[in-house]
C-alpha cells in the first residue's frame, strides 16, 4: 500500500494521517455542537478526566477546554484571547490556556477556530494534573451556577495503591450518580466496557506509534506526536480513535520501510520536557532539521498508556471498566513526585537513545516545571547526559524568544558534540 502526501500551506507534507486527524477533529466539534442544539447534556471536563464514564450514557456528549485552547494557540489565536481575558482583569500571569478559554467564552466563542464551545450542563475539574482548574473552572460555576464536580485524586509520590485507586473509584460512582440526577438517564456498565476496550486499542497503537523513535534514525518527531495527542482528548473511547491510530502507527512503520525519516540526517537525538509549544511547532521543527537535531520524545506523550513512573504500556485486563479507570487517574506526568518523573525520563532515554535534553520552563505550568531543576540536575550528574533549560509559555507566544530559545538548544548541540570527541 502507498500512503500519499498532501503539501501543507506551511511547505510542510501532510500525511494521509494528518489529513485524518484534521477530518476527526472537525467532525467532533461539528458533533458536540450539532449534539448539544439536538438537547444533549454537555459535560466540559479537564483533560484527565476518564471520558469514558459519559459513554455509559445515551446522550451526553463532553468539551475539553484545555484542547480548544491549545488548537487556539497552534492558530496563532493565543496572544489574541488572552488579551481579551486580561482586559476583563484576568492577571497575565495565570495559565495561557485559562486566559485563552476566558477570553473565548466571555466573548461569545468569537475568534475561536471552533466557534467556541457549547455551554455546559455539568463541569468535571481534577486537581491532581493542575490544582489551577478548579479555580479556573469554578468562574463558570459562579457565572452560571453550572454545577462543578471536583474529583480529588491523591499525589504519587510512590505508585498509587489499593487505597488510592479505591478513593477514586468512589468519587466516579458519585459523578455517575450526579450524572443520572442532573440528565435523567441511565447508566450503562456495559457501554464503558465497550469504550474502554477501543481505548485500550488506541493506546496499544499509539504506543506502537511512539515506538518508531528507538529506530535511528527517528520514524517521528515530538511534533508529530504533539499534534496526533489531540484526539485521544476529545475522542476517547472510540472506535474511530482505535483506527486513527492504527493508521498512524501503519503509515509511520511504512514510511520507515521506504527509507522516509522526519529528520533523515539526524545526529543528534533528543527529548523535551514539558508541555508543547503550540505556536511553534512547524517553525521550531524546520529548524531542527537544519540542524540535523530531533526531538523524538516527550514525557506529556508517552506517558498516555502508562502507569505511573513507567514507560511501557498498561493494558485494560477486561475487568471491572471502573477500576481500570481508577487505576490510570494519574497517566499524566504532572501529579508524580520527582523520584517517579526521573525513574520514567531515565527508562525513555535508556530506550531510545536520548543524546541531550531540553527542559522547558513553562510559565503557564508551573505544576510541571516546578521540579525541572531538579529534574534536570539528575540527568546531568546521574546520567552524565547534557541538559539545558529554555523558557517557552505553551500557548502565549508574546511569551517566547525564538533567538534566546535556538542559542540554548545549539549550546546543547555543543556539549552533546563535545561529550562525543572526549570520548563520552
Amino acid at each position: 500500500m502507498t500512503i500519499p502526501s498532501v503539501k501543507g500551506k506551511s511547505g510542510h507534507f501532510k500525511t494521509e494521517a494528518g489529513v485524518r486527524l484534521s477530518r476527526i477533529m472537525a467532525d467532533e466539534y461539528l458533533r458536540l455542537h450539532w449534539k448539544a442544539k439536538e438537547g444533549a447534556f454537555v459535560v466540559w471536563m479537564a483533560i484527565v478526566v476518564p471520558a469514558e464514564i459519559f459513554s455509559g450514557f445515551e446522550n451526553v456528549v463532553y468539551a475539553v477546554p484545555e484542547s480548544h485552547a491549545a488548537m487556539s494557540a497552534g492558530k496563532g489565536l493565543g496572544p489574541m484571547q488572552c488579551q481579551k481575558a486580561e482586559n476583563l482583569g484576568y492577571s497575565p500571569d495565570l495559565c495561557s490556556y485559562a486566559r485563552i478559554d476566558l477570553g473565548t467564552v466571555f466573548d461569545d466563542g468569537r475568534d475561536s477556530p471552533t466557534q467556541g464551545l457549547p455551554k455546559p450542563d455539568l463541569i468535571v475539574s481534577d486537581n491532581n494534573n493542575c490544582s489551577l482548574l478548579v479555580k479556573w473552572f469554578d468562574i463558570y460555576h459562579r457565572e452560571w451556577g453550572t454545577p462543578h464536580f471536583i474529583l480529588d485524586v491523591p499525589f504519587c509520590y510512590e505508585p498509587q495503591q489499593e487505597e488510592d485507586y479505591g478513593y477514586i473509584l468512589a468519587q466516579y460512582k458519585d459523578l455517575i450518580r450526579l450524572i443520572e440526577h442532573l440528565s435523567g438517564q441511565s447508566f450503562d456498565l456495559e457501554r464503558v466496557r465497550r469504550a474502554v476496550e477501543n481505548t485500550r486499542e488506541s493506546l496499544a497503537q499509539w504506543k506502537r506509534f511512539l515506538q518508531t523513535a528507538a529506530h535511528r534514525p527517528s520514524g517521528l518527531t515530538v511534533f508529530d506526536s504533539f499534534v496526533q495527542m489531540a484526539p485521544f482528548l476529545t475522542s476517547r473511547g472510540t472506535k474511530a480513535l482505535a483506527e486513527h491510530y492504527r493508521l498512524l502507527a501503519d503509515e509511520t512503520e511504512e514510511r520507515m520501510a521506504r527509507g522516509l525519516f522526519p529528520v533523515p540526517n539526524e545526529k543528534y537525538r533528543l527529548l523535551w520536557d514539558n508541555i508543547a509549544p503550540w505556536h511553534q511547532l512547524n517553525r521550531m521543527s524546520s529548524r531542527l532539521v537544519a540542524l540535523e537535531a530531533n526531538i523524538i520524545a516527550a514525557p506529556y506523550t508517552f506517558c498516555l498508556g502508562s502507569l505511573e513512573g513507567e514507560y511501557e504500556f498498561y493494558a485494560y485486563d477486561g475487568g471491572d471498566p471502573l477500576h481500570y479507570l481508577s487505576r490510570i487517574q494519574n497517566f499524566s506526568i504532572c501529579p508524580y513526585g520527582l523520584e517517579l518523573r526521573f525513574r520514567v525520563m531515565e527508562k525513555a532515554i535508556t530506550e531510545l537513545g536520548i543524546d541531550g535534553v531540553l527542559f522547558a520552563s513553562n510559565r503557564s505550568c508551573k505544576v510541571y516545571s516546578l521540579m525541572q531543576m531538579d529534574m534536570m540536575r539528575r540527568v546531568t550528574e546521574r546520567l552524565g547526559l547534557p541538559a539545558v533549560m529554555i523558557d517557552i509559555d505553551h500557548a502565549d507566544s508574546r511569551k517566547y524568544t525564538e533567538g534566546a530559545t535556538f542559542l540554548r538548544i545549539e549550546a546543547l548541540l555543543e556539549l552533546i558534540e563535545g561529550k562525543r570527541i572526549d570520548g563520552g
